[in-house]
């Protein structure tokens, strides 16, 4: 009565005139029975709605509360957590592989081939449980609701008027869960935790890529990670590559930051990485004295293909081509275990951001434009076929669109992935002008259709450097796993995310090639880039 008071006189009037009425106290009571109703089915759902079930060794117990945003999370302590998007709306489902059963562990090291039974019966276990899961929620939120009616009210239409609306509440939001289950979602699962231990929760891409789809085959292979983890306790073994799964590292933007090595040597290490590219800017202003910093990469134990970046040097690319197994390209082409990549260094040499960076008009008379033209020249001309190219500045990409399947990029700080708009058409040629340019040398042999060409965007492996630090949260690091099968087409890549200097989160993020393709959207040069002032054309150290 208070906040009545408050209001003017005249809408205390009106609204004493609609309690007053019979529809106004209807009305009234019914908002306070939805209320009620709401309040008890949310007390006990949270209280109530779980369950435990047995799945393969272990007890785990699964569990549903209100969310936003719906989606399963799933613990594997003390490994860390996996989330997967499967579903929309408003419940949350949570599973927590919380304990092993002695018997049933002793069983599997015993005998390691049961670990395929038991992951042909997890579908089973998992879908008895959602649906006893399903039954206590309602049961909860029942219970729930009609108590505090009862309490309140004091009614008995009122309570059972609860207890209608809690039913309908959990049936309906239930109801949108299943009718938005994806069960590809499991395909791509989201890592957090230890990332030493990422590479065996998530699974071999290679595998989950041919069985995309196919939900049962994925659930049982899940499982089965697991189960190899736990059952192996410290060696924590991944699952062996096939042998014709090439694996490559995209690291950019390192600037000079001492812990980036360590996380590259990690990375290598665990997911079995068949070599590293660097897509430049691996220092910060390209001076000699920053020249011992790429020593490091002869600790990398694998092939490491590099081209430079506004920030390095002629005298930086020439220190990491000193390196044993590195490999620089500068408009130029390596295959490592037959992938073909191809590569060109940044045309312009700009490690002093202050002043103010070129207009990006796009113009054919960019240095980034003309050295993206260069390049697509490069790879037209390559045999075998070129499957991936190395820029540093994404606006140096729009020449390569229908001209290579993946091209990956750096010099943004941040991680895009789109696809490249197709090429125009070549303009129809008149009979006329045909007769008029027959003395044009003749053009190079096209290489059949143009490929859909994707444009990967790495962050920074370095965190930025120091420059990560000028804002109120660090930049993180990042890097990702790209996972080519025997045709060296892109099956699926693994987004690895740290937190930034200072902070020791980790995420993997496992995307699959075959889902939903990323945004069209152009290589548009940021307006204010990163690292980039006046356009000051670099010398190459082949002298072009």
């Amino acid at each position: 009565m208070t906040s009545l008071r408050n209001l003017p006189r005249a809408v205390r009037a009106a609204i004493t005139r609609v309690l007053g009425t019979t529809w106004g106290r209807r009305g009234l009571g019914t908002a306070a029975v939805v209320l009620v109703a709401l309040t008890g089915t949310f007390v006990g759902t949270m209280l109530l709605a779980q369950t435990h079930i047995e799945v393969g060794p272990f007890h785990a117990e699964m569990s549903i509360t209100p969310s936003l945003k719906g989606g399963t999370e799933v613990d594997i302590p003390p490994l860390g957590s996996l989330h997967l998007d499967s579903h929309d709306g408003p419940i949350h489902l949570k599973v927590n592989l919380g304990s092993l059963d002695q018997n049933r562990t002793e069983a599997l090291i015993d005998d390691p081939t049961a670990l395929t039974a038991t992951g042909q019966r997890a579908v089973d276990e998992v879908t008895a449980g959602v649906l006893r899961l399903g039954l206590r929620a309602l049961g909860a939120a029942l219970a729930g609701s009609m108590l505090l009616a009862a309490l309140i009210f004091r009614d008995f239409r009122r309570v059972a008027w609860a207890g209608v609306t809690a039913l309908a509440v959990v049936g309906g939001s239930l109801g949108l869960a299943v009718g938005t289950v994806r069960r590809d979602s499991i395909a791509e699962p989201r890592y957090e935790g230890l990332l030493v231990n990422a590479p065996a929760v998530v699974g071999d891409a290679r595998r989950i890529a041919d069985n995309y789809g196919r939900y049962a085959d994925q659930l049982q292979q899940l499982v089965s990670n697991v189960s190899r983890i736990y059952t192996t306790v410290s060696t924590l073994p991944v699952y062996a590559p096939q042998a014709n799964t090439t694996r490559i590292l995209h690291v950019s933007d390192l600037h000079l930051n001492p812990s980036s090595w360590g996380l590259i040597r990690t990375v290598v290490k665990q997911w079995n990485i068949d070599a590293v590219v660097d897509t430049g800017d691996i220092v910060d202003w390209g001076s000699s004295g920053e020249a011992s910093y790429v020593s490091a990469i002869g600790q990398v134990g694998v092939p490491y293909i590099y081209v430079r970046g506004n920030h390095d040097s002629t005298a930086i690319q020439a220190a990491v081509a000193r390196q044993s197994n590195a490999k620089v390209l500068d408009n130029s082409v390596v295959t490592i275990k037959g992938l073909t990549i191809a590569g060109i260094g940044d045309p312009e040499f700009t490690p002093d951001k202050s002043e103010t960076p070129p207009a990006a008009d796009g113009s054919a008379t960019s240095p980034l434009q003309v050295s993206g033209e260069r390049l697509a020249t490069t790879i037209r001309g390559a045999d075998p076929a070129v499957n991936v190219a190395l820029v540093h500045d994404p606006a140096m990409a729009t020449p390569l669109s229908g001209v290579v399947p993946v091209v990956l990029a750096g010099h943004k700080h941040h991680r895009e992935v789109s696809t490249l708009p197709a090429p125009s058409p070549s303009p129809t040629v008149t009979p006329t002008a045909a007769a008029s340019q027959s003395t044009a040398p003749a053009p190079a042999a096209t290489q059949g259709p143009p490929v859909a060409t994707r444009l990967m965007v790495q962050g920074s492996t370095g965190g930025a450097g120091l420059r990560g630090l000028e804002h109120e949260e660090p930049t993180p690091l990042t890097l990702s796993v790209l996972y080519f099968d025997e045709q060296h087409q892109l099956k699926a890549y693994d987004d690895i995310q740290l937190g930034g200097t200072g902070q020791s989160n980790v995420t993997v993020q496992r995307n699959v090639i075959g889902g939903p393709e990323p945004t069209t959207t152009p290589p548009a040069r940021p307006t204010t880039p990163p690292s980039r002032s006046a356009a000051t054309p670099k010398t190459s150290s082949s002298g072009r």
